[in-house]
């Protein structure tokens, strides 16, 4: 979003102001947004012109499309980064350059797709662009043009109106190099006093000894460096810099420009932290007098007006707010503006992931982390057993390491102060190391080289199984069950596998026919034979009361039944670690007579059912009719008598 411009200010302006604004508002809008892409790949950056201030923080968004499927494949994002630059062919992820250190986050979710930047620096300022890669062949994709991000300082100009009728009656206007978004209201300081002013410029009387300093509402801890309303002398401090970043064990110099406009009867810089924890809120306490800084600190002064606090021996408790104070007959500064934050920070080298497990050495990639980093263009550097790495320059590092190298990094320039990492690497392992066969006692050890000993955790599946201190996992009698992969996780979630192949003889074979029932002679059978086995079984086919093997392999195939092929037949599995037989399986051969000998004996049976139930069935016929003329002559007898 860009400046909002209420009403009630369109109107104090003249028409040609309002034309003015106009044009700046529909650029704006156009900037608001950009679309690229073709065949359903495509950036959409939420605007493409950020302007921000120095220290702060800024999210530079936005959201991206891939087809769903390519050539029947899905598609999945295996790579998704922001980058300013690039190196050779590659795109280098800003999150690991060196001056990002401890201040670039991704958010990034469901084709969504965020980049956090904290405590911005002036060099900051560059085109950010975002580049997803797929498993698709060529399925990369970077948006272009990206996102400018300008980086800004608020500046407060001093403007004589009237020099020579009032010369006390200044105009003040806060200023920026680049267009802030939507700040509402402005907040002024005179003499480091919070003023009731809104503007970004008003006009006012002003004394000569008084200086003047602006910042942007919600942005206090931001405010521009205090200026002279009037060309001479006056009451001001400003700092060199806002923030510091400085290694531990190193030195830093915390540096400011000041001015009174009467003698100073006492200066010195402080901390409002070293003062709070002594209960000196309301007096201050001199560094140089507290005890945390005794023989670290010193304030150098080598030209009028400027003063350096040079603090030794960094510590990460040094990490504070530090201010610069004067005193004079009739004013004091009281330092209720920012100071100067410094950070100490101290690299650290962590494994980030495990690519492979090999006999000897570990294929990994590495990180250089730390909280923050030290101003200017730097790079990493990396030391592995005490001899540098002259390729790797970001903060990861992938390599082959071995249990115990002495891997460390730093900051270019700053090589004396690099971090020290043995690493701890988790290792996995079985005895014996050579072949295991079912019902030998076996040992597993899950480990990690470190001193103090990591805890480590073993896994089968979702199943823990429980460690000795010492990391070892015993198999009494090892099963054909515990055959399968076994993961051991340090704490940190690093994980290596290692998979456990148990061998054993052959489990009782299992035979199978196809066609079932009788054979005709002159078809086909297939019989088959199966068996667990590790390794796998050969077969033998066998008929009983025959020594001689009457196949080998898995299916025993008799493409042409005869009766001699009648009979029981079994099969032998066997593997290097033994064999076992199946139980027999009859085959049943009947022949061409058979069959017709048997349809004849079936037919006869079925003749001689059916007989008994002809002779029913014609004899009740035979009954009906002689029962319909005795019933008639009985009925002509009566008729006759009734005549009669």
């Amino acid at each position: 979003m860009c400046l909002n411009l209420s009403a009630a200010t369109a109107e104090r302006r003249t028409p040609a102001m309002r034309l003015k604004g106009a044009q700046a508002a529909i650029i704006c809008l156009l900037t608001l947004s950009a679309v690229q892409g073709q065949d359903g790949w495509s950036v959409t950056y939420t605007s493409t012109q950020i302007c921000a201030l120095k220290g702060s923080t800024v999210d530079i968004h936005c959201t991206y499309t891939y087809p769903s499927r390519v050539n029947g494949n899905v598609t999945v994002v295996e790579k998704a980064v922001w980058f300013t630059k690039m190196k050779g062919d590659e795109h280098v992820d800003v999150g690991t350059e060196a001056e990002f250190a401890g201040r670039v986050q991704y958010q990034c979710d469901n084709k969504d797709c965020t980049l956090r930047i904290t405590d911005l620096r002036e060099s900051d300022s560059a085109e950010y662009k975002f580049r997803f890669v797929t498993n698709q062949p060529g399925g990369k994709y970077s948006g272009s043009p990206g996102v400018t991000l300008s980086v800004t300082v608020l500046q407060a100009q001093v403007i004589k109106t009237w020099p020579t009728l009032y010369p006390t009656w200044k105009k003040v206007t806060c200023q920026s190099s680049c267009r802030l978004p939507d700040p509402h209201s402005y907040v002024w300081y005179q003499n480091e006093v919070n003023i009731d002013r809104k503007e970004s410029s008003f006009e006012e009387y002003f004394g000569d000894a008084d200086s003047i300093s602006c910042a942007v509402k919600g942005y206090e801890k931001l405010p521009s460096p205090s200026v002279c309303v009037d060309d001479q002398t006056c009451n001001r401090v400003s700092y060199t810099s806002r923030s510091i970043c400085a290694l531990k064990g190193s030195s830093v110099d915390i540096s400011c420009i000041y001015s009174h406009a009467h003698p100073a009867l006492s200066k010195f810089w402080f901390s409002p932290e070293r003062s709070h924890q002594q209960q000196h809120r309301s007096h201050p306490e001199d560094l140089r007098k507290d005890s945390h800084y005794a023989g670290r600190v010193e304030v150098i002064e080598t030209e009028r007006g400027r003063s350096t606090l040079r603090i030794r021996d960094l510590t990460e408790r040094d990490s504070a707010e530090y201010h610069f104070k004067f005193k004079t007959q009739s004013f004091e500064w009281k330092s209720s503006l920012p100071g100067t934050t410094l950070t100490v920070t101290a690299l650290q080298v962590k494994v980030s992931r495990i690519i492979s497990v090999h006999q000897t050495q570990t294929e990994a990639e590495l990180k250089c982390e730390s909280s923050c980093s030290p101003a200017g263009r730097l790079s990493y550097v990396w030391f592995k057993n005490g001899q540098k790495n002259t390729t790797q320059q970001t903060s990861a590092y992938t390599d082959y390491f071995n249990p115990g190298d002495n891997i460390s990094c730093a900051f270019s320039g700053y090589e004396d102060y690099r971090s020290v990492h043995v690493l701890k690497l988790p290792s996995v392992s079985v005895s014996p190391s050579g072949e295991i066969v079912e019902g030998s006692s076996v040992t597993l050890m899950c480990r990690t080289h470190a001193d103090p000993a990591a805890k480590n955790t073993l896994y089968k599946g979702n199943q823990i199984l429980p460690l000795t201190p010492e990391g070892i996992y015993n198999f009494t009698s090892i099963s054909s069950e515990d055959r399968g992969i076994y993961e051991c996780k340090t704490e940190d979630q690093l994980s290596v596998s290692l998979f456990i192949d148990v061998q054993y003889a052959p489990k009782l074979p299992s035979v199978s026919v196809s066609p079932s029932g009788e054979l005709v002679e002159g078809s086909s059978v297939t019989l088959t034979c199966s068996s667990d086995a590790n390794p796998a079984a050969n077969y033998t086919w066998y008929k009983e009361d025959d020594n001689s093997a009457k196949a080998s392999g898995q299916n025993f195939i008799i493409t042409d039944v005869r009766p001699e092929h009648s009979g029981s037949y079994y099969c032998e599995a066997q593997n290097t670690r033994g064999r076992h037989n199946s139980t027999s399986h009859h085959l049943t051969v009947v022949t061409g007579k058979s069959i017709i000998v048997q349809n004849i004996i079936r037919l006869t049976s079925v003749v001689l059912m059916l007989i008994p139930l002809l002779l029913v069935i014609l004899w009740m016929r035979k009954k009906k009719p002689l029962s319909s003329t005795a019933e008639s002559n009985e009925l002509m007898e009566t008729m006759e008598v009734r005549v009669r």
